[in-house]
């Protein structure tokens, strides 16, 4: 595999990559509605691996909860009372792309250009500008009919890897490090079975970024919203004056949201949206599930008030037809919460720095576990993994700069004990 000459490695990169396609074979696929924790048997599985790895690694803490929260301590080589980091990544894959049977295919020294898949499905240089930089590169894809599971297994065999490093070399100065792989991140649960009081850290990080030397700082804000619309059904033979039929007032309140503003796909940057992204039931009733993001938590308050007001008009043509607004909050920026602890992303920028790799502080157009844990009181950035095409057939990782994630989270870890103890 090419990989970068320098700094020296610390990390072994053909382990790494074995790790990563290990993980990415085991369906983790999160899904929406479940009544239980985690949502789906595969996240289990991968849990009660990796438990096992790190007992072999000798860490003497490990747990695998009920809920399939993993969790263990890597012990400190250095005496005193240190800072204690929390390591994040999620166990679960996104349910919008198929996530069963996972082929992935190793392009090594990627040479440039379209990269194309067997199912006959092509990754763009075109429509992919950054492949430009990646020539060389150790390129991981699928076979293009599913997703690869980079989001977020990249984050886990990065953190896993820095374990077995951190094990083997205990020359490197580091003080408590605490690994945690939640479930179900993709379907907003991969916090609710963490206790962080009891986690005892000072400062998290989530490994579930992009690309390479990114600092995310602020997320979105994040509300969810259900409309229910009642009507009334009746067979279609009598239903002169007397069928309600909910679903023509939840038609007319979809398309009364806005069109060309105020939508993912008109919208960019710091530029908010509401996002209807479900409609079921029938003439009886009707649920219209959105999601509300803005980078201003207040402007969530102002969508919901824009969403009962479309609701409340939509039925005013439809007589006899109710509708509820139900509004539920999800997470909210990083932002503030990292305000109280500037050092989070300061060891960061200095651990980069010590790589010779640039580095930038960017916002995240969505949430992650760290949005939670920062909200519970933990500072958690996040941090670069190497995945890239998200949530996608075209999904792809980078194992170079998946070697750099893990180098950067050895020197930051040295950085939380060298200068807490200085």
């Amino acid at each position: 595999m090419s990989m970068p000459s320098s700094p020296p490695i610390l990390v072994q990169p053909d382990r790494l990559l074995e790790r990563f396609l290990r993980y990415v074979r085991v369906e983790t696929t999160a899904a929406p509605g479940s009544t239980r924790t985690p949502s789906s048997d595969g996240q289990m599985r991968l849990g009660s691996q990796l438990a096992d790895e790190l007992r072999q690694l000798q860490l003497a803490d490990v747990n695998h909860s009920e809920h399939g929260v993993v969790s263990a301590t890597v012990p400190p080589t250095v005496s005193g009372d240190l800072p204690v980091i929390a390591l994040v990544a999620h166990l679960d894959t996104s349910p919008e792309a198929p996530g069963a049977n996972v082929r992935p295919q190793v392009i090594d020294s990627y040479d440039g250009g379209d990269i194309p898949l067997p199912s006959g499905a092509v990754i763009s240089a075109d429509a992919y500008p950054d492949l430009l930089s990646m020539k060389g590169h150790t390129l991981v894809t699928t076979d293009g009919t599913t997703l690869l599971g980079g989001d977020d297994k990249a984050g886990v065999a990065i953190i896993m890897e820095l374990v077995q490093t951190l094990m083997e070399q205990p020359s490197i100065p580091r003080g408590p490090v605490k690994i945690v792989f939640t479930c179900d991140e993709e379907i907003g649960h991969g916090t609710d079975h963490i206790d962080v009081d009891g986690l005892g850290a000072t400062v998290g990080y989530t490994v579930d970024g992009g690309g390479q030397g990114v600092i995310d700082h602020e997320t979105f804000s994040a509300d969810a919203a259900t409309v229910t619309f009642t009507g009334h059904n009746i067979h279609p033979a009598i239903a002169k004056g007397r069928m309600l039929n909910s679903i023509r007032a939840a038609a007319d309140f979809v398309s009364s949201l806005p069109r060309h503003r105020q939508t993912p796909e008109t919208t960019e940057d710091r530029e908010g949206f509401v996002h209807v992204h479900d409609i079921t039931g029938g003439v009886g009733q009707t649920v219209v599930e959105l999601i509300l993001r803005s980078f201003e938590t207040e402007d969530l308050a102002a969508y919901a008030d824009q969403l009962r007001g479309l609701a409340d008009a939509a039925t005013d043509h439809w007589p006899g037809v109710r509708a509820e607004v139900a509004v539920r909050r999800q997470y909210r920026n990083l932002r503030d919460g990292l305000a109280k602890l500037p050092e989070a992303i300061d060891f960061a920028e200095e651990a980069f720095a010590h790589l010779g790799v640039e580095c930038r502080r960017e916002i995240i157009r969505g949430g992650t576990d760290g949005s939670q844990l920062t909200e519970k009181g933990l500072p958690t950035p996040n941090l670069s993994s190497g995945q890239h095409n998200i949530h996608s057939v075209l999904e792809f990782a980078n194992v170079n700069e998946m070697l750099v994630a893990t180098r950067h989270l050895v020197e930051l870890v040295q950085l939380w004990a060298t200068k807490a103890k200085s």
